[in-house]
């Protein structure tokens, strides 16, 4: 039960409490019933207030498990899709197929953080960047984030379901690739190309979706995409090298040791010719090819960055990677309008 005292200051300046206002300040009952209903009715909007943070306070670690309050994973997956869409479609994709996947990017991110978070649990706290994570700090349960994996998987499938059969068949694989990855790091210094493969696989989905067909042009947008995740995930893994050096995770900033940068140039350069290579056979136009030197920009500008090694360079230079996903869709969505 919620009780609730009226005090208002008395002519001294000291607060008394409601009898000794009814007794001596109030002039009638009247007074005194509106003053405590006012009262009442403040005290009862700050418990109200104070609910719904508490409610909110509930959910924070599940937002913060599928990463809703850090939308660049997001980003950085959905830009091939969108790259995907709009060659698929000539430039005028179908707004629901958009709409579809969209959203199906949204889901599927967050499914894939969960379980990255569930698999990393029992290492995360010994890492300075994940150490607040819910699950490392027990806000959530590790029962509790399977069950949310396999309802988002259930969202995201109900999306599929909306396409065509080639599309569905296709998701399955999708799904594998989302499982295995936060797995991959405990056995091969090559999780990055799982990763890749997997933020790569809404590529093949999202053209058969549009066109009902996958024609062999596509697996170049694939590779492209595959090729320029290794990179980003491998500035973001040298954030974490001295931890997981530590704990023993693997990855290619491990694998790569000094050559990191040598070899991320290298990645880079293979990334653009395989989007030349996309631009020559789905005749894409000269706002394209523009955006390509745009992203060749974008490449230097992040050896540049992590030119020292520094934590906080590299992960400006993995953040970075959103503007270039942008500036090849422009270049695509210009090409769709000219």
């Amino acid at each position: 039960m919620y009780s609730c005292v009226f005090k208002r200051p008395s002519p001294s300046g000291k607060r008394i409490g409601v009898t000794t206002v009814l007794g001596n300040d109030l002039k009638s009952e009247g007074n005194a019933k509106s003053a405590i209903v006012s009262t009442t009715t403040c005290r009862f909007q700050d418990l109200m207030i104070s609910l719904q943070l508490d409610r909110f306070s509930r959910f924070a670690p599940y937002v913060q498990l599928m990463r809703f309050d850090r939308p660049i994973g997001t980003l950085l997956l959905l830009w091939p899709t969108l790259w995907t869409l709009w060659i698929a479609g000539e430039g005028s994709p179908s707004p629901g197929v958009v709409v579809i996947f969209v959203l199906g990017t949204i889901v599927m991110r967050a499914a894939g953080c969960v379980i990255n978070d569930y698999a990393d649990r029992n290492f995360d706290g010994h890492v300075e960047r994940t150490r607040n994570r819910p699950l490392a700090r027990g806000l959530v349960k590790p029962r509790e984030a399977i069950g949310l994996f396999v309802g988002l998987c259930v969202i995201a499938f109900g999306l599929v379901l909306l396409t065509n059969p080639l599309t569905i068949k296709l998701s399955f694989g999708g799904l594998l690739l989302a499982f295995c990855y936060p797995f991959a790091k405990r056995y091969t210094h090559l999780p990055q190309i799982v990763l890749g493969a997997a933020f790569s696989w809404a590529i093949p989905m999202a053209f058969a979706a549009e066109t009902g067909a996958l024609p062999p042009e596509v697996w170049l947008i694939f590779i492209a995409n595959l090729l320029w995740t290794v990179v980003y995930d491998t500035f973001y893994a040298m954030v974490d090298r001295p931890d997981d050096l530590k704990i023993g995770i693997k990855s290619t900033a491990i694998l790569f040791g000094e050559n990191d940068r040598a070899i991320t140039g290298v990645l880079q350069v293979m990334t653009l010719f395989a989007l030349l290579l996309v631009g020559q056979r789905f005749e894409l136009g000269t706002f394209y090819f523009l955006s390509l030197v745009g992203a060749a920009g974008l490449f230097a500008w992040q050896q540049y960055l992590i030119r020292g090694r520094r934590r906080e360079d590299c992960f400006r230079a993995f953040l970075n990677n959103n503007w270039v996903g942008m500036v090849i869709f422009v270049g695509i969505f210009l090409d769709g309008l000219f």
